[in-house]
């Protein structure tokens, strides 16, 4: 049997902030970064938020891959607060937060309920406004852990293309990078169905399409909503669907040098399809025929999208190879063997299409430098 689960109501279009006026609870819970605070995005949640009488708390000290520690502190303070709603408001690290906030706090006590939980996402990257899954980062270990459960995916997505507008160039690269990662690995992942496929190719031709206008104009809203939507579909997808090695190794690499996670999965992604493409069959062609690419045969369709994910990279300054990402030789192979295991525990690798072996991830990793 195959199922699809899709729980999280979408708010979105112009104006989709003043959903914030229509909850219901007592006390909020803003999970947010610095920031957000400065340029008074928080400033307009809490306005929505009075306008519906509930008073709120903003807890602000989410860092880029947020850490067990960060986690761990905003759960005292929420469980402390008295909250009833929590409201994530940034991009993947906030949202990673307030997720696994929402779910140790009604750990630590379920005798009062589960938070409600709504996201805003600031950026057009994770989807993780309706998934099932954070990313908490282990400083110690230097590993990142994800963490799956259905009680932490969102109740409430509000997506305003407003709010993406700040977003750098370089970030609008790896987070729309991040888009098409999802959305590819979800379509040629072992559980994707029927419905998985819509959302995926939905989101794959609104990534060729879309993302690049918003890397060189920040300012095309029309561009800015659609990536928006594009990233919510990809989380749609993978949510029911499961993500690959491509993931794997972006978790290790972040874990292990700090690089950017969406950053990651670009430069990863192409060898990955290489990697893949025997044990897909001809899904990749079934991209490359959609997106308009050469794929008279099913090795001309693999090679036209790993071609057309290449220059899509190097259109926004995003390097092809892990060297460019600024990883020294020495320590790149002095971590080769830990990143290859990081890579094969990694949740993502139940569900990637061809089942490596430790072997083909540091081989995979020596090709990708």
């Amino acid at each position: 049997m195959t199922q699809f689960n899709g729980r999280t109501q979408i708010c979105y279009g112009e104006n989709a902030i003043n959903t914030l006026e229509k909850l219901t609870g007592r006390h909020a819970f803003i999970v947010t970064d610095p920031f957000m605070v400065k340029i008074g995005f928080a400033d307009r949640i809490i306005s929505g938020l009075e306008r519906a009488n509930i008073s709120s708390s903003v807890y602000d000290k989410v860092e880029p891959d947020p850490s067990l520690e960060t986690v761990i502190k905003g759960t005292v303070n929420f469980l402390a607060d008295g909250a009833d709603l929590i409201i994530a408001l940034g991009g993947g690290s906030s949202i990673d937060a307030a997720k696994a906030i929402m779910y140790f706090a009604y750990k630590a006590d379920p005798s009062k309920g589960k938070p409600q939980l709504v996201v805003v996402p600031t950026t057009s990257g994770t989807g993780s406004e309706v998934t099932a899954v954070t990313v908490i980062t282990d400083t110690e270990q230097q590993m990142k852990i994800p963490l799956m459960d259905d009680l932490i995916v969102p109740d409430m997505a509000v997506l305003d293309a407003r709010f993406t507008r700040s977003v750098p160039p370089s970030v609008t690269a790896a987070t729309g990078m991040d888009v098409l990662s999802h959305a590819l690995e979800a379509f040629v992942s072992t559980p994707a169905n029927a419905f998985t496929d819509l959302y995926a190719v939905h989101a794959i031709k609104y990534v060729f399409r879309y993302l690049l206008r918003c890397y060189r104009n920040g300012d095309d809203m029309e561009a800015r909503q659609n990536m928006l939507l594009a990233s919510c579909m990809a989380g749609m997808a993978f949510n029911n669907s499961g993500l690959g090695v491509t993931h794997s190794i972006a978790h290790t690499l972040g874990g292990l040098f700090h690089i950017p996670h969406g950053k990651a999965n670009a430069v990863i992604l192409p060898y990955v399809i290489r990697f893949n493409s025997f044990d897909v069959r001809d899904r990749y062609r079934t991209i490359a025929r959609k997106l308009g690419l050469p794929c008279e045969t099913v090795e001309q369709g693999n090679e036209s999208l790993i071609e057309a994910v290449r220059w899509l990279n190097s259109q926004m300054d995003i390097p092809n190879r892990i060297s460019g990402l600024g990883i020294n030789e020495g320590d790149f192979q002095d971590s080769l063997e830990t990143m290859a295991r990081h890579a094969m525990d990694d949740a993502c690798t139940g569900t990637n299409p061809r089942r490596p072996s430790l072997r083909d991830l540091r081989q995979l990793l020596r090709k990708a430098y």
